[in-house]
């Protein structure tokens, strides 16, 4: 089932183009690293979460690169221009080889049920 994403004749012209580019240097930034890392973790400071999937990469000896977006109080902007970008609503982001995996608890479940590694292979 596709993911409801409005149209974009459904956006007048002129502001299509404030839709496109908002917060575009963040998306390409995270693109960026999509492209050069295998995994990738996007987070945030002051939030478990993102430690918890970095820790549980660690300790299952998978090499990540991590990119942090500010605070609860700084770069709300940036990270919530991230998640209207990929859809998922909450910190970290985690990618496996571009892909939108989930959130620490959806990393932690592919660690454990091998997933994980046959996505990397």
């Amino acid at each position: 089932m596709p993911r409801a994403i409005l149209d974009e004749s459904r956006i007048h012209p002129a502001v299509r183009s404030v839709v496109a580019g908002h917060q575009s240097a963040v998306v390409r930034e995270v693109e960026q690293a999509l492209a050069a890392h295998a995994v990738v973790v996007v987070g945030m400071r002051q939030n478990p979460f993102p430690r918890k999937a970095r820790k549980a990469l660690d300790a299952a000896g998978v090499a990540h690169h991590y990119l942090e977006f500010g605070s609860y109080f700084g770069q709300w902007r940036q990270r919530n221009a991230l998640k209207i970008w990929c859809g998922w609503p909450t910190m970290p982001l985690v990618f496996v080889k571009g892909q939108l995996v989930g959130g620490a608890d959806d990393l932690v479940k592919l660690i454990a049920s091998g997933e994980l590694g046959r996505l990397l292979a």
